[in-house]
């Protein structure tokens, strides 16, 4: 990580086992406009991942170090990769209340299943913030405060958008990752919520499971393509995951129609280099939000030196991309940098390559 000026020295030390466990001495003086959530009191912080092994983990644990450099009283920063393996991702919450860092925060991968090392860490006295995916639980008793993410807003914003393309009804696909996940579920009731019965969803209910595999996205979405005739709108919570899958179309001597997601920098490349042949091809994206992380950086830190929390608990991605009004943004496309990036985080395009390619 680069000091920013003014930021004093930055130790490295890595730590190889059974994942990997970064751990930064962040010292130096104290810069001008520290953040209101950074207290007078020194603390240290561990970002755990139940499961850290692609693009998108990489630029969002980038971005919670950025976050916490930003407050010269977090004196060490120290990150887990639970490797998609919930014994370790538990262990990892275990071992770092027993080495006494001071606050946790965690996205649990295993949802539950992590909820009873969560509490035992708050009760030891630690700052325990999870995030992002729902583990059970209440604030205050089984850990500090929870960082959600508003995924029926997502929905939301494309139901509104759908409906602002295809004001007399359409047919509808649904894409979303595991069987069952809460964030498809939520998102479904967000388009639900905008949508009547004039648009018609061809999944199966709730929604067709791709894990968020690029390559069961493919398969999934191929299948699809052959069965219905007529499909005006895809809907997919992981926009980047479509780009191998979306040529499809192509075989079966088809436009690509419009499609609602999140964004990725291979997907808007992908469409600035095929829509003008797909005159169907329109792109809506909402932030894949990488930020969450750093909302709950924030508590964490907040709660653990003495700085003033923030109001907000819940994460609500902004709309990123409309190829059609351009508003806030035209499509973007960086084709400087790798396509597994997403330009709607904070953190520099540039920043995020070398997070993804170190």
């Amino acid at each position: 990580m680069k000091p920013s000026s003014g930021y004093g020295k930055i130790a490295l030390a890595a730590t190889l086992g059974l994942g990997v466990t970064l751990a930064l001495a962040l010292g130096g003086t104290a810069r001008a406009a520290e953040p209101s959530w950074c207290g007078p009191k020194k603390a240290t912080l561990a970002l755990l991942d139940g499961f850290g092994g692609n693009s998108w983990r990489l630029v969002t644990t980038a971005s919670g170090k950025e976050e916490a450099s930003l407050c010269p009283n977090i004196t060490e920063y120290i990150y887990a990769d639970g490797q998609g393996n919930t014994q370790k991702a538990i262990s990892d919450i275990k071992s770092m209340a027993a080495r006494g860092v001071d606050a946790l925060v965690v996205f649990g991968d295993a949802g539950p299943a992590v909820l009873p090392a969560l509490t035992a860490a708050h009760k030891a006295g630690k700052v325990v913030v999870p995030y992002r995916v729902d583990v059970g639980g209440k604030a205050g008793q089984t850990y500090t405060m929870f960082i959600g993410s508003s995924f029926k807003d997502d929905g939301v914003s494309w139901g509104q958008w759908i409906k602002s393309i295809l004001p007399n009804g359409g047919n509808l696909l649904f894409l979303s990752g595991p069987a069952g996940n809460s964030q498809g579920l939520d998102e479904l009731a967000g388009l639900k919520s905008v949508l009547d019965d004039k648009y018609k969803f061809l999944n199966p209910a709730p929604f067709d499971v791709t894990n968020w595999d690029p390559s069961l996205t493919q398969q999934v979405l191929t299948a699809e393509i052959a069965k219905h005739d007529k499909i005006d709108v895809i809907v997919s919570d992981f926009g980047p995951s479509l780009v191998g899958a979306l040529p499809a179309f192509k075989k079966f001597n088809r436009s690509i129609p419009a499609l609602a997601t999140s964004d990725g920098n291979s997907l808007g490349c992908f469409w600035v280099e095929n829509h003008k042949d797909n005159p169907d091809f329109k792109l809506f994206t909402v932030a894949t939000g990488n930020d969450n992380v750093r909302l709950a950086v924030d508590w964490a830190v907040a709660e653990a030196t003495g700085g003033k929390p923030p109001a907000a608990r819940i994460f609500k991605a902004p709309v990123f991309e409309d190829s059609v009004s351009g508003q806030p943004n035209p499509v973007q496309c960086r084709s400087d940098l790798p396509g597994s990036i997403y330009l709607s985080a904070k953190l520099s395009g540039d920043d995020q390559a070398k997070a993804v390619n170190k």
